[in-house]
Formats: structure tokens, sequence, C-alpha cells
């Protein structure tokens, strides 16, 4: 489905951005592609974890604190892993480090620095970002490698079918799903980066925000959330169908060949 049938029934107040990357020596030209509704920055906490783990190793002299924090932070999501990265580090330290390696300009969050999904960012940038993570990790890099091995462990509901959707059952993934309280939209995305050779890296992103505004409804799933109970069954049913396909389409834009 192309971009145009995906985003037409957009309800009023819903965001949604996609983008994608194929670049890399020995293959193709150089491509990308983004399309964006709605607002022009998301919060997508879980989709820069393993970006903070990545800057963070060369920063925490203690290698095996760093793993101890950095892979639970990519491989299930855990929040205080990758707090602990984020304030050990330091915000405004993570973040330069991501500049300086990936170009991508983001600034730590107003208010309380010890949020660190308070950052908000673009679906192109996300992508830029991923693009030089998969590079630095196809040149030898042992930190990126690591990474993006991480990536590739995570399953069952933490890759919201991703890897199924772009038919790519080797690709690391990183998705996440989010509604805070003060917010009226259930915010779900995803990242991919598909495995090419060489240093040849292929990146999609999918990021969106949906309307969720039913009083009994969002207060069940606050419940469901301050009880640590699973809430990815709503952003399925909010999202899912919407996310896989702009995934799928930024795929398909970026002229990815499927396999036969």
């Amino acid at each position: 489905m192309a971009f145009d049938e995906l985003l037409r029934d957009l309800q009023e107040g819903a965001s949604a951005q996609a983008a994608g990357i194929r670049r890399g020596y020995g293959g193709p030209p150089a491509r990308a592609v983004s399309v964006r509704s709605g607002l022009a920055r998301l919060r997508c906490a879980s989709l820069l974890k393993p970006l903070y783990a990545w800057v963070a190793a060369a920063h925490i002299p203690d290698a095996e604190r760093w793993r101890r924090h950095a892979e639970p932070a990519v491989v299930v999501s855990s929040n205080a892993d990758t707090l602990n990265l984020w304030l050990a580090v330091g915000p405004r330290v993570i973040l330069d480090d991501i500049y300086q390696r990936t170009g991508v300009v983001w600034a730590p969050p107003n208010g309380d620095p010890s949020r660190f999904g308070s950052v908000e960012v673009a679906a192109d940038e996300v992508a830029t970002a991923y693009a030089a993570l998969a590079q630095t990790a196809a040149a030898g890099d042992p930190v990126a490698g690591t990474v993006l091995d991480w990536m590739r462990q995570v399953t069952g509901q933490q890759a919201f079918g991703a890897r199924e959707a772009l038919s790519s059952p080797e690709a690391g993934v990183k998705c996440g799903w989010y509604g805070a309280p003060d917010e009226s939209c259930l915010r779900t995305h995803a990242v991919a980066v598909l495995p090419r050779g060489g240093t040849r890296a292929t990146v999609v992103v999918g990021m969106t925000a949906q309307p969720y505004t039913d009083p009994g409804e969002r207060e069940v799933y606050q419940a469901r959330v301050t009880e640590g109970l699973p809430v990815e069954g709503e952003h399925e049913k909010v999202a899912g169908e919407l996310l896989r396909g702009l995934m799928l389409a930024t795929l398909t834009e970026l002229g990815h060949r499927y396999p036969s």
C-alpha cells in the first residue's frame, strides 16, 4: 500500500512519519525516503535506546558495567537500565556524541533532564543515525556490532511484527509504545536495520501517534501501565497495521529487492 493510501484516513489529531535510507560502498546509488503527516517531531524513547547504548560505551570505563545495563536496554527495552546509562554519562554528553558520530542534532528534554524519553525526534533523523550505526558496525567497530547483534535478539511482542512485515527475519529491530497520562495519543514506533553485506546499510523507521481519547479506555490503559501489565495489544489495535504498512511502503520506495 502506498503512502497516500496509508495516510489518507488518519484521524484528526493523529501524526505519522516514516523514513528510510539505503546507502553504502559497492551498492546502488544512495537513496532516502521520508513522509510525514501531523507533528514534525515525536517522542519515541525506545527507538533511541540502542543509540544511547552505542555511544555510552566510550564513556563508561568498566565494560562489564556497560554491558550489564546496555544489553537489557536494547533487548528487552529496560527503562531502568537505559536511565542508568543516561545519568551515568549525562544527557548532553550522550546527545553530543550522537551528533559527532551521525550528524544528527537532538536536544535534551526541557525540565527534568533525567527523562530520557522526552527527547523529540523526526523519523528521517532516526534513519540517519541508524545508518551511521550500521555502517560503523560493518567497518569493524565492536561496540556498534554488539548493539546490532542485540537488536537481532529482540523477539516476540518486543519486535511488533516488523521482521515479518518486511520479509527480513535477520533484521535488527527496536520497537516501542507508550501513552503518557498527559497525552491524548498512543505512540507506537519501530526501526529496522536490514542485513545487506559489506558497508551497505538499509534502515526503515515508522513512528505514529494515534488519538486515544475515550476516557474509559484511557483509564484502563493507565491502570495497566501503573500495574506493570502489558499494553501491546492496545497499541496493536490502534496502530499496528499502520506502523507496519508505513515501514513496508518505505522499504518498497527504497527499491529493496525481496527474496524470491
